[in-house]
This record gives C-alpha cells, structure tokens and sequence, in this order.
C-alpha cells in the first residue's frame, strides 16, 4: 500500500535500490562549478546604486584594467584589516566599503577639488 502512496504523492521520481546511490549528471567539460561560481560571487566588487549614478553623471569609465586593479586594491585594503577605504586611481576616487566589496561613492578629478573624505580608516593610492 504504501508504494502506491508514494507514486501518487512523487509521481515522477524513480525507485531506490537499496545499497544504490543516485548519480547526479555531471555538467559539460569546462562548464564552472557551484563552488566556484558562489566564490567569484562573493569576491567580486559591486557598485552602489548611488556610485554608479555618480559615475553615469560623470561620465567616469572603467576599463577591464581598471576594474582589476581597483579589485586588487580592495583585497590589499582588506589584508590590512581596512572597513572603509578611498581608492585614488588615475584621475578618480572611490570609496569602498572593504567589508561588503561595494563601491559606495565615485569621484572624478573636479570632484575630488576641495573636497575632504570622511568615514574611511584607510587609503590605497595606484
């Protein structure tokens, strides 16, 4: 009786031979796995809503290049045991929330004038 149960509540699963385990397919060659994809995730630097409208307002860029290196500057930052970080590259300005991995403000060189940072315990000068 309770076999008839169990195909009417899980009608598209297949019986279990006892001492067998399931197998999982197993993805295509090169294709990332779980792990992998949650670490890249994880440790990839984010924009804010409001550092990405500053840079929009701007008209800052950043190339593959650029971003790579304000990447590496979060991960020094972080080494040191920084919270809160402005990171000086080329003509721009960013300060970082080391913790979150997020870009929080963005600055370009005539925003930068005059103005003083607060909130931040370090800075990482490319």
């Amino acid at each position: 009786m309770s076999a008839d149960i169990s195909k009417l509540v899980f009608p598209h699963t297949r019986p279990v031979q006892p001492g067998v385990r399931p197998t999982r397919p197993q993805p295509p060659e090169g294709t990332p796995q779980f792990d992998e994809i949650l670490r890249r995730r994880v440790s990839e630097l984010r924009f804010s809503a409001h550092a990405q409208e500053r840079m929009r307002l701007r008209g800052m860029e950043l190339s593959q290049d650029d971003r790579a290196k304000l990447e590496a500057a979060v991960d020094k930052a972080a080494a040191k045991g920084a919270r809160d970080s402005l990171v000086l590259l080329r003509d721009m300005a960013f300060v970082v929330s080391v913790k979150n991995r997020t870009v929080i403000t963005a600055m370009d060189e005539a925003s930068m004038k005059e103005n003083v940072f607060t909130n931040i315990d370090s800075a990482v000068v490319l």
